[in-house]
């Protein structure tokens, strides 16, 4: 698939960024891909490549890029080496809803100016961290986001005044949540507040229970599961397809 590398201008710098697109000319739906707390990589240039080949222009954002150049992290050994460990959730901590907020405006501004890119709102996809992200967007700048998913997503509904399913009443995207089994950061209880708040919202959704672990859909996480990683490919296509033109 096409590639660019580019970056987007925010309130706080420049935020390195990736563009994966079909062959062609366009215009194709937009989409932005958030990645997990591992941070952009080849494993996700090569996911929103995927993505683009279904017929979309992916954005793939350095979400950690306020740390400047930062050292890549290695997923089979970050939760485990006490100070790589350290390094990971100082970083994630630093990544807050007003920053995912005002990183977004500024990732669909981008999106919306050019001419491979139809309309003015978008999709949102993400795993893991990026997967709370998607769903924070979606609350936060909801006249944007026609549509938004969520993989293995953690935090998705909190005790905290800005979790995600407390902004269900300011969503206005279609929301799809590939749930993981036996995951501790979105337990089958949190799916069952999840869909009583966004079904009290009037939110057109789904939340769908993969039968594999957290991480199941990014190829070097240790609990990779190919059925689930194609299912969830699957599942992208067809919400996509039915919520962006």
């Amino acid at each position: 698939m096409p590639r660019i590398t580019d970056t987007v201008t925010t309130p706080d710098g420049s935020c390195p960024v990736s563009l994966h697109t079909p062959e062609g000319d366009g215009p194709w739906p937009g989409v932005v891909m958030y990645p997990d707390a591992g941070g952009v990589r080849p494993t996700f240039r090569d996911m929103a490549d995927t993505l683009a080949g279904h017929g979309y222009a992916v954005l793939l954002p350095d979400v950690y890029y306020r740390d400047g150049d930062w050292a890549p992290f290695s997923m089979d050994t970050v939760f485990t080496d006490e100070d790589e460990r350290k390094r990971l959730f100082g970083m994630i901590s630093k990544v807050t809803p007003e920053i995912m907020t005002s990183d977004a405006t500024a990732f669909f501004d981008y999106l919306a100016a050019r001419p491979d890119v139809n309309g003015e709102s978008f999709g949102t996809t993400g795993y893991c961290m990026g997967g709370r992200t998607s769903l924070v967007v979606a609350g936060r700048v909801p006249e944007r986001v026609a549509a938004a998913m969520s993989f293995h997503g953690g935090g998705l509904v909190t005790d905290d005044a800005d979790s995600p399913h407390l902004r269900a009443g300011q969503m206005r995207a279609a929301v799809y949540v590939g749930a993981a089994q036996d995951d501790k950061s979105f337990t089958t209880e949190d799916g069952e507040a999840l869909d009583e708040a966004l079904t009290a919202a009037g939110v057109e959704h789904a939340i769908e229970w993969y039968s594999a672990h957290h991480g199941f859909a990014v190829p070097d996480n240790g609990p990779y599961d190919q059925a689930a990683a194609t299912r969830h490919w699957e599942a992208m296509k067809s919400f996509f397809g039915a919520h962006l033109v």
